[in-house]
């Protein structure tokens, strides 16, 4: 199966051709909201992070920015910052360049003169560069090309027996075609963790899936928290989910039955054509979906028991659900209906359906959460503001 992108100096492809106009901290998204509403063909996101950071902290920020910079879905980048920040605009710059060499300008407000005259600069770069990507054609690639992200929230029981099933089922359609397959949310691994680490295709491997679930309990359990008490939340309860356990079983089905061939930290460069790996990130939707994201995934399905609108302002996000009750409900935001497993639907076949669409969303067929304008983010934290 092949799909039509956009091939980028890095030698990666995109589905999207998009102008970021990147944030570099909380005290410059607004201005950047102004920019990217005066030029279509851009987008921004609301960042509420990059300064008043420790260093491990700050590493999650610059690498989301850095990444989504890199995004084969980004054809160029406008960084703009206040120019006080602990994201100083060097450091965000050099972050970049190190993962990407496509197009990047720079405005840093302080020394623009303030936000209307930074403004003016912004967009006239951002216009420039919206006009040189529209000059730019698709082309025909094979899926071995794409890095699929998985994920899933507002979960219910039919996650766990229907919609993570089918995503697994692309999964592994998509690992047979050479390409990767992100398995997130590592809260989600807790109880389940072992069945994971059989799976593991090295020794190093296995050890780090341990790793990552052990180093997450610890983190949460030195302010005196317990994972537990926050996940499952009330929606998941609510629908019929009673253990962290239970929840985890439900999530790991995301990852189909390949071998797990890596570990990746949060919002770490992902290496295209590796097959099924795992990334270290929270289970807070938003936030996870961003890590992914910035690791260079150019299309992520979602499944969601309850329902939920979640986007992304860099790739498409394609939602599916195991329960029919809330695709009748949320049709305006669900994209596929997956329930036909629970009451004897031909698994393969729908995986076949879900890998055309992947297909097509990769040719340019918007998602409904694209078409409704949702680019909600967020990104994980180390600990407090300092």
């Amino acid at each position: 199966m092949e799909f039509y992108g956009y091939r980028r100096p890095d030698g990666r492809v995109g589905i999207r051709n998009k102008v970021l106009i990147l944030p570099a901290s909380v005290c410059a998204s607004d201005t950047t909201r102004i920019v990217a509403q005066q030029v279509v063909g851009s987008v921004t996101f609301s960042n509420q992070l990059g300064c008043s950071q420790v260093e491990s902290d700050q590493q999650y920020t610059m690498d989301v920015m850095a990444g989504y910079a890199a995004n084969p879905n980004v054809y160029g980048t406008v960084v703009v910052s206040l120019g006080c920040e602990n994201c100083q605009m060097d450091l965000v710059v050099k972050a970049i360049q190190e993962r990407t060499n496509k197009p990047l300008k720079q405005v840093i407000i302080q020394e623009a003169g303030g936000t209307l005259k930074a403004v003016e600069q912004a967009v006239r770069y951002a216009k420039q560069m919206v006009a040189e990507a529209s000059l730019l054609q698709r082309e025909k690639f094979p899926m071995s090309e794409l890095i699929l992200g998985t994920e899933c929230g507002g979960s219910d029981p039919t996650s766990g027996l229907a919609a993570n099933v089918l995503i697994g089922q692309l999964s592994d359609l998509m690992v047979k075609e050479g390409a990767t397959s992100i398995l997130s949310e590592t809260t989600e691994f807790i109880g389940a963790e072992h069945i994971l680490a059989r799976r593991a295709a090295t020794p190093e491997v296995h050890d780090r899936i341990f790793e990552i679930v052990h180093r997450y309990e610890k983190a949460l359990s030195l302010v005196g928290e317990e994972v537990r008490e926050g996940n499952p939340s009330p929606g998941n309860k609510a629908g019929g989910i009673t253990t962290l356990e239970e929840k985890s079983l439900g999530c790991i089905h995301k990852g189909g039955h390949a071998p797990v061939n890596a570990v990746y930290d949060y919002a770490k460069q992902v290496e295209a054509h590796q097959g099924l790996v795992i990334m270290d990130t929270p289970g807070n939707d938003p936030s996870s979906v961003s890590a992914m994201v910035a690791g260079g995934a150019q299309v992520v399905v979602f499944s969601t028991g309850r329902g939920t609108p979640t986007g992304n302002p860099i790739s498409p996000v394609i939602k599916i659900t195991g329960n029919r009750i809330t695709f009748a409900n949320m049709e305006d935001n669900i994209d596929v209906d997956a329930s036909p497993v629970i009451y004897g639907g031909d698994l393969e076949k729908m995986g076949d359906d879900l890998m055309e669409l992947v297909s097509k969303v990769a040719s340019g067929k918007q998602t409904k959460a694209e078409s409704l304008g949702y680019v909600e983010m967020a990104i994980a934290r180390v600990c407090n503001f300092v």
